[in-house]
């Protein structure tokens, strides 16, 4: 029997503000991050001021310290107030991360080098050095203090039992993906505590504990064993998930779902007026115009400096290929890349010359789902290759298809012929857009995750892209790769 009052139903602001048990956490919450991020933007100025006395040859500790306590109030104050209209002092589970940080730090370097323009200060500026070099500073300085934050307050948080506990209700597989998923955020604060199924027969869950089925949420909720539900299922019935939602919150428990496709594409959908229906156009998602100039002027900036700054590198994984094994250094992988046009995919070779030809009588031991083929222990993989695939360094002579290009850093991966041949039709809209070295799969489980999961994300990526958001993936690239976690 549900209770006749409602607790969804708010009480009012004040009294509902101060009977919460979590009201000194916030307050504290809110104080380090605004002191953490005023004190990142005067070590980022500073930073930026000692590296370039230090290559003018005028490096003086004082006098560098000084001129940012003179430029940081004014400059803490915009960062401050553009960082609380983009959410970034918000709740834990609901704080944006770095792609947010970067954008920020971004436009209040805008608007303070506008305000200095038009206030006609600018001969107080030797050089616009101050507000790019700020920039790029801030945003190292000030990722990093809010990583050291995230880490520490969340090791404290579960050291204290102040995890959420989450119940994740859908399929097996798509339980054990989100459980994964939440397994391996360290800064998510989540707990799995079980899972429930719809179908009883059907397979159990390998990551989570089974907890039952759909029939057993009304005792485990009213037990008070989670705080958080989770639908794992995109395609989840719709009668089923209002009758799940309605017990959820009823007893004062949030519910959260994984998007379906139609709502990822209904982001961009453009209302059509004077129809008798209304009706709504999903526009394609190709890069063009501005967008397409800013993303490419970006990958080749990037994928140039990383180039010249690996070259050793490069060089030296070269040598080790062509001691260890014989065959080219370069394996020319031909793939389809935007609109399905083929390109040569160039990596380092990573296997023994006979690899492609053996393909055939290794299917059988494919362990991915879906178009993809994947052998944890793939016999053709030679050890050098072996440790190159692990880090991901392989994909580094990709940099020269973004150079000419063919690629792009961040973007869904190119598949190679014979996955592309199985896939559906649609599949095949991740090829709208140029190809990417990295993309959100790639940071958010690789091959731990379902084909059609990797589909959703790239889907996802097309629909929210940003300057932003790229620098942030390539970013999480690096832990991912360091982490090797789903690598092989």
């Amino acid at each position: 029997m549900l209770p006749a009052v409602d607790v969804r139903a708010k009480r009012p602001a004040v009294l509902g503000y101060l009977l919460r048990v979590d009201t000194l956490r916030q307050a504290l919450r809110l104080i380090t991050l605004l002191a953490i991020d005023a004190f990142g933007v005067w070590a980022a100025l500073f930073t930026a001021l000692a590296v370039k006395g230090a290559w003018t040859g005028g490096f003086d500790l004082g006098v560098h310290a000084e001129q940012a306590r003179d430029v940081a109030p004014f400059a803490a104050l915009v960062v401050l107030f553009n960082f609380a209209r983009l959410g970034l002092y918000g709740r834990r589970a609901e704080r944006p991360g770095l792609g947010k940080i970067v954008t920020g730090c971004f436009q209040a370097m805008v608007v303070i080098m506008l305000f200095v323009l038009i206030d006609g200060q600018r001969d107080a500026f030797s050089s616009y050095y101050i507000f790019w070099g700020g920039l790029i500073w801030a945003i190292v300085v000030i990722s990093t203090l809010r990583l050291i934050y995230e880490s520490t307050s969340g090791a404290l948080l579960r050291r204290a039992g102040q995890e959420r506990r989450a119940l994740l209700i859908g399929p097996a597989g798509h339980a054990d993906a989100v459980a994964a998923a939440l397994a391996e955020d360290v800064d998510s604060a989540i707990t799995v505590a079980g899972v429930l199924v719809a179908d009883p027969d059907g397979p159990a869950p390998r990551r989570a504990r089974q907890l039952g089925t759909i029939a057993d949420l009304s005792a485990l909720l009213d037990a008070g064993a989670v705080e958080e539900v989770i639908l794992t299922d995109p395609a989840f019935p719709q009668d089923l998930a209002l009758d799940i939602v309605d017990q959820a919150h009823h007893r004062g428990v949030s519910v959260r779902v994984a998007p379906s496709t139609m709502e990822i594409l209904v982001k961009r959908a453009e209302f059509l007026p004077g129809q008798t229906l209304p009706l709504f156009e999903l526009r394609p998602p190709v890069s063009e115009g501005i967008d397409f100039a800013i993303k490419r002027t970006f990958d080749l900036a990037v994928s140039i400096g990383i180039l010249v700054l690996t070259a050793p590198l490069l060089a030296a994984m070269a040598v080790a290929i062509k001691l260890t094994s014989p065959g080219p250094v370069i394996y020319r992988s031909r793939r389809p890349g935007i609109g399905g046009r083929p390109f040569d995919c160039l990596k380092f070779r990573t296997m023994y010359a006979d690899a492609d030809d053996r393909q055939a009588e290794l299917e059988a031991l494919n362990e991915a789902g879906g178009a993809i083929f994947k052998i944890r222990d793939d016999p053709r993989v030679t050890p050098v290759g072996r440790l190159l695939r692990r880090l991901s360094l392989d994909e580094l002579p990709q940099l020269l298809n973004v150079v000419r290009g063919e690629m792009s850093l961040v973007g869904p991966r190119p598949l190679p012929q014979r996955d592309y041949d199985r896939l559906e039709e649609w599949h095949k809209k991740r090829y709208h857009v140029l190809p990417g070295l990295t993309g959100l799969w790639q940071v958010s489980g690789r091959s731990n995750l379902d084909f059609d999961d990797m589909v959703r994300l790239d889907f996802l990526y097309l629909e929210s892209w940003s300057v932003s958001l790229d620098m942030s993936i390539l970013v999480k690239t690096i832990p991912a790769v360091l982490g090797r976690r789903g690598a092989f």
